[in-house]
């Protein structure tokens, strides 16, 4: 309630638990549309895997699962573990995954409540303007639109499962703070590994950045806690200094040597060479108008913005181009350096500032991820808007506008926040409006080509396609999708097919687009159902990659050479098929690639030449496995310990054998599935 004594608002804690139900009710209303949105992008890069090898069901397909993914050398296997609450198979359904996210995000947000409450304790703020201050800083954190992107991309549970960690470590290594200033070594002790050692790790497994909660620590040492906390002399304080060098400091020595060396790294070597369209030192330059661009999305939200499309974005090619590079760069270092020396005067803005710069310290600075994605703000955020909560709830002054702020700004922020997840909730809404948003976007463009084709508007794709190509001519995507559209209205012109040849010549890298795209338009040409596409066509698609300087890696022409035993296969020429075949699986001689190989000759009806690559795929001399300390290795020690890879390729054989003792040479019966999902 209001004082008119001019002290702070003052407001009763069982106040302020209802209202905090109530926030949350509103966010789960705000965000409610976009839970019956669909899978995106990386989503189907990571997601299928609950599939791979069978369904999670048991333990030998829960260890296979778990120890597969490839991102960062842990492979995230906390947020795998997590999907397996939402489905153990594949395809599956996005509504559960999608609700987990916001169950989640709900649950971050009340724990964010619990690290302002005690950070605002420390800082020897009244504890009832401390729980109040909380409240906002978790009421527009939770409700801010900026964080759809996270909570509705359903991949990005990873950063969301970090904040978890983050939050819990934080909170768990200040009660054991707290327990070594009271005297109790012991259970201080434990209490301070557990938040600061175990949380670090768990953050580690969900996602890279989990390891930059010991410099959250030290921030949160250094400017809140050593001027008015600090730990008595003895036994206690050496305990504490044990505890923050080993759990802190030196963690975060190692991590900032590594970004360190990363970019030293890249600067000496010109990289990344053939993967990236910019230099290490170019995305040096370039972070600093993306944090100031973020910044201004965290405190001037709008309803809209680039989603996940932000391939557009212009790398600094130099200290002066753009023109605004200078002026980011003295931004970010006034920032952090204002934060700096006025964290004595004003703690809690210079923790908030901090805070949110040493989280971009791995995502945004020298290694070479892409530039730009919203949901590097999930946990670097967290406490951007505690300075605010804590200014509105001191009330001695502009007291009504203040108490007015805090019903606006909550209000405005769920409104922008629904409109931005009804847009997530629909595919086509939200392709048409990034592509809208952002014209410069090959990725948005052909998206939302797509998505015209599939509503039956292929023409106007396909202009729509051509002018982009024209302007983009490295672009596959977009020369992928005007084949696509044109095919759609009936046949493809010389000029369309030499379009996607230039592209192909030039892009800096397909990834996965083409094999995806080539598997799929395969049949349509071998049925001449788009007039002008004939497997001639799509052989001098391959050979123009080959001529590609930047498509040279071993996956890439193990790719190519399998696409062409795709197109003599489909042409029943099953010895240049294998011959092929044989060239891909010499490339990588994984026993992934030959059970794929030799399960699509028998579902061509050639199980001879299947036994043939099975043959040659034994003579290959054993593969010494890779010694590094990662989560591929661990993951092809399971399949070793399982004696996986043996066990699917004798059933593959037994099958191809049977098919080719007695079924005729151009007819099989339906393949194991297994054998065709690696």
């Amino acid at each position: 309630m209001l004082q008119n004594n001019g002290m702070p608002l003052r407001y009763k804690h069982y106040l302020l638990l209802p209202f905090l139900a109530l926030v949350l009710i509103a966010t789960w209303w705000a965000y409610a549309p976009g839970l019956h949105g669909g899978f995106l992008f990386d989503d189907l890069g990571s997601l299928p895997a609950l599939g791979a090898s069978g369904p999670v069901t048991q333990w030998a397909t829960f260890w296979r699962y778990i120890t597969s993914g490839t991102a960062d050398p842990t492979g995230r296997p906390l947020a795998m573990l997590t999907f397996l609450l939402d489905a153990r198979n594949w395809p599956a359904d996005p509504f559960p995954f999608k609700r987990t996210n916001l169950i989640l995000h709900l649950c971050n947000g009340v724990l964010l409540y619990a690290l302002g409450t005690r950070l605002g304790k420390l800082l020897n703020i009244d504890a009832q303007r401390a729980r109040c201050a909380a409240c906002l800083t978790s009421v527009m954190w939770l409700l801010h639109p900026l964080l759809v992107s996270t909570t509705l991309y359903i991949v990005q549970r990873e950063a969301m499962l970090v904040a978890t960690c983050v939050i819990c470590g934080l909170l768990l290594w200040l009660h054991g703070r707290q327990q070594l200033i009271e005297g109790r070594l012991k259970a201080g002790t434990l209490w301070s590994i557990c938040g600061l050692g175990g949380f670090t790790l768990l953050g580690s497994l969900a996602k890279a950045n989990g390891v930059l909660l010991p410099l959250y620590a030290l921030l949160i040492e250094i400017i809140v806690l050593a001027p008015r906390r600090p730990v008595p002399t003895g036994t206690a304080r050496r305990t504490h200094l044990i505890l923050l060098a080993a759990l802190a400091v030196i963690p975060t020595v190692v991590v900032l040597g590594y970004v360190f060396w990363t970019g030293l790294h890249g600067l000496w070597i010109g990289g990344p060479v053939g993967v990236r369209s910019w230099s290490t030192g170019q995305r040096l330059l370039t972070e600093p108008r993306v944090l100031i661009d973020y910044l201004k999305l965290l405190w001037l939200p709008r309803p809209f913005s680039t989603g996940l499309f932000n391939d557009q974005y212009i790398a600094s090619t130099s200290w002066l181009h753009p023109a605004t590079t200078p002026p980011a760069m003295l931004a970010v270092l006034g920032l952090t350096a204002g934060a700096w020396v006025q964290r004595r005067r004003y703690p809690a803005l210079a923790l908030a500032v901090l805070f949110y710069f040493a989280g971009q310290v791995l995502e945004s600075s020298a290694i070479p991820l892409e530039l730009y994605f919203e949901h590097r703000n999930y946990v670097p955020a967290l406490l951007m808007f505690w300075p605010l909560g804590l200014w509105l709830t001191d009330t001695r002054q502009l007291r009504w506008v203040k108490v007015a702020l805090m019903v606006v700004i909550p209000l405005t922020l769920a409104v922008m926040t629904h409109v931005r997840a009804t847009v997530w909730g629909n595919v086509q809404t939200q392709a048409l409006i990034w592509a809208h948003i952002n014209p410069g976007s090959p990725r948005a463009q052909a998206n939302a080509a797509e998505v015209m084709i599939q509503q039956g508007h292929a023409e106007e794709a396909a202009a729509k396609l051509e002018s982009l190509l024209a302007a983009q001519p490295d672009q596959a995507q977009l020369a992928f999708n005007l084949i696509n559209a044109r095919c759609m209205s009936g046949a493809i012109d010389s000029a369309d097919l030499e379009a996607a040849r230039k592209a192909m010549r030039h892009t800096a890298n397909t990834g996965s687009l083409f094999v995806r795209w080539f598997e799929q338009v395969l049949p349509m040409t071998m049925s001449g159902s788009c007039r002008g596409l004939t497997p001639s066509a799509l052989l001098a698609l391959i050979d123009a990659g080959s001529s590609n300087p930047n498509l040279q890696a071993a996956g890439q022409r193990q790719d190519r050479s399998y696409l062409r035993g795709l197109v003599a296969l489909s042409q029943r020429h099953p010895y240049a098929a294998l011959d092929h075949f044989v060239i891909a699986l010499d490339f990588l001689p994984r026993p992934g690639m030959a059970l794929r190989a030799a399960a699509t000759f028998g579902q061509h009806g050639y199980p001879v030449q299947g036994l043939r690559l099975l043959d040659h795929y034994q003579e290959i001399p054993a593969q010494v496995g890779s010694m590094s300390l990662n989560m591929v290795t661990l993951h092809d020690w399971v399949l070793r310990r399982q004696n996986y890879w043996a066990r699917e390729l004798t059933q593959l054989r037994n099958e191809l054998s049977l098919a080719a003792q007695g079924a005729s040479m151009h007819t099989m019966p339906p393949m194991h599935s297994s054998a065709t999902t690696h």
